[in-house]
């Protein structure tokens, strides 16, 4: 089975879509606030994309540019006066951030009902708890994912390559509460492949192109590959890939994500999601955590 992410992202979408239009109803506009420092070619493009994409289900976006030397109090006097407009109802950081700026500090500036991508450490820290106001969206795509593959995770064997705070951890605290039997890999970890080859259930997110090959996935497994990476190709082509090598996985795996298609239009689908849910929980909660 192949997971059609696109199909799953729209479905989730048009979910979205009805939230928004409730919760107008209820006089709250879900208005989520971009910030990009400096003017790279790829983030002006990923913020048209960012764009269009809240346009679709009805969410008010709008982009706060500073300059290229924009400061660290730069910065957070713009998250200070977003998180105290009641207007605004989410606020994402772009990234990335010029080298020179610490960029969690930064994040951690935003209001954690108002942090869509769930990276404050508020969140972060409930999360542990099993009750995060906002959850990383990556990591909750991934949870998705498994529901839409009728995977219960109790009692299972789940293996997670990867542990940045992004991805990794918060899928493997995920796993924990779902009652899996978690193993976390990392870049210390001894022989790789003694762990996936014996995963029911392997979540890979390196960002390293073939590092998962067919010999190193149990036969049934359940493959979710959350690894991006742009290659070029014996061709010349630049193509992106995941982590995993899909032609070989998908003869053994049970279940496998692609690369592009799988993973990533479901994150994207969820950050809609939870700005929308992000606009009912400050309605809901009027109180701060910050």
């Amino acid at each position: 089975m192949i997971i059609d992410g696109k199909a799953l992202g729209e479905r989730i979408k048009e979910e979205t879509t009805s939230r928004v239009r409730g919760l107008a109803e209820d006089g709250v506009c879900v208005a989520l606030d971009a910030i990009m420092v400096g003017d790279p070619a790829a983030g002006a493009i990923y913020a048209r994309s960012q764009r269009r994409r809240c346009e679709e289900v009805g969410i008010e976006y709008r982009l706060h540019r500073l300059e290229a030397t924009a400061s660290a109090d730069d910065i957070r006097s713009l998250i200070r006066k977003l998180n105290e407009d009641r207007s605004v109802t989410g606020i994402l950081l772009n990234m990335p951030l010029p080298e020179e700026l610490d960029t969690p500090a930064m994040q951690y500036c935003i209001d954690p009902y108002k942090d869509v991508e769930g990276v404050n450490p508020s969140n972060i820290g409930l999360l542990f708890y099993g009750s995060p106001i906002i959850a990383p969206c990556t990591a909750l795509a991934v949870m998705e994912i498994l529901s839409e593959a009728g995977v219960e995770p109790r009692g299972l064997d789940a293996v997670v390559v990867g542990q940045g705070a992004i991805a990794g951890r918060p899928v493997s605290l995920f796993l924990l509460q779902k009652m899996a039997t978690v193993t976390c890999c990392h870049i210390a970890t001894k022989d790789l492949y003694t762990h996936t080859r014996r995963a029911d259930v392997l979540i890979v997110a390196v960002g390293k192109p073939g590092l998962i090959r067919g010999e190193h996935v149990k036969p049934g497994a359940v493959v979710i590959d959350v690894g991006i990476n742009r290659v070029v190709d014996e061709q010349g082509e630049r193509r992106i890939v995941g982590d995993v090598l899909f032609d070989e996985v998908k003869e053994v795996a049970k279940v496998i994500t692609p690369v592009p298609g799988g993973v990533g239009p479901v994150t994207v689908a969820i950050l809609l999601r939870s700005a929308a849910e992000a606009a009912a929980e400050q309605l809901a909660t009027p109180r701060r955590l910050n």
